[in-house]
């Protein structure tokens, strides 16, 4: 089975259209690691879109802000005002489905999670040392992540607990070869490794084979929809420098 691996879609219509038509044909399922909404201007969209896909999605932070479920007084002024916003923009059908999405899943030697597998919602994995404290709360070879927004692979190389970061080779085939690995694909609608492009992998499950890919999207549709919203400047700009 070929999966689309996809992570925080942040409201971005453009840059999910564009990923879906990058990769058609290409694969059989969908797992979104979460943060279907936030910051962008399409939540009822993206979320109708992910709904005609054969898809598992978990929750992400900003799905939660959405559902009134984390205090946002943690979050940004820029972010307050966007989960304001998509919370009165939601339609109840789309709220009861961010409502039903689970925190984590197994699937055979894979784990998903938002943030990470020790705090699935929250916690950031933003180094090799956070990855190293996360390898004992799953049991399963491999755990794709999201919700840093950068995609990156953690490799566990010892039973001491050393951990590496490698970056990613876009539109290599990567065997996994039964390492113990933390994955992030990167994100879709909102990307901060300061390259603009869309991110999202193609995952061989049976063979365990990974492809992480990038693809420009129409950066300027998302941001005049933004403006259109009266969304924050740093919020609309911020896409086209990928940060």
């Amino acid at each position: 089975m070929r999966v689309l691996v996809i992570s925080d879609i942040h409201a971005n219509l453009a840059a999910f259209e564009t990923v879906l038509a990058d990769a058609k044909g290409q694969w059989d399922f969908v797992w979104c690691l979460g943060d279907v909404v936030g910051y962008g201007p399409d939540p009822n969209e993206c979320c109708d879109l992910l709904k005609t896909l054969p898809h598992l999605c978990i929750a992400g932070n900003h799905d939660w802000a959405a559902l009134g479920r984390l205090d946002i007084r943690t979050f940004n002024v820029d972010a307050r005002r966007a989960v304001d916003w998509t919370q009165k923009t939601l339609t109840d059908e789309n709220t009861a489905y961010l409502s039903a999405l689970p925190t984590t899943f197994v699937l055979g030697n894979y784990t998903l999670a938002h943030g990470s597998p020790r705090e699935p919602i929250w916690e950031y994995i933003l180094d090799p040392l956070i990855a190293a404290l996360n390898f004992p709360h799953f049991e399963t070879d491999y755990c794709f992540v999201g919700h840093t927004h950068s995609p990156v692979t953690y490799r566990l190389i010892n039973d001491e607990g050393k951990t590496e970061a490698e970056a990613p080779k876009y539109r290599v085939h990567q065997p996994l070869n039964g390492q113990r690995l933390i994955i992030n694909p990167g994100s879709i609608g909102q990307p901060r490794d300061s390259n603009p492009d869309a991110a999202y992998g193609i995952l061989y499950v049976e063979e365990a084979i990974f492809e992480y890919r990038r693809i420009p999207y129409p950066i300027q549709m998302t941001q005049e929809k933004m403006r259109n919203h009266d969304m924050p400047d740093r919020l609309v700009k911020r896409l086209e420098h990928g940060w």
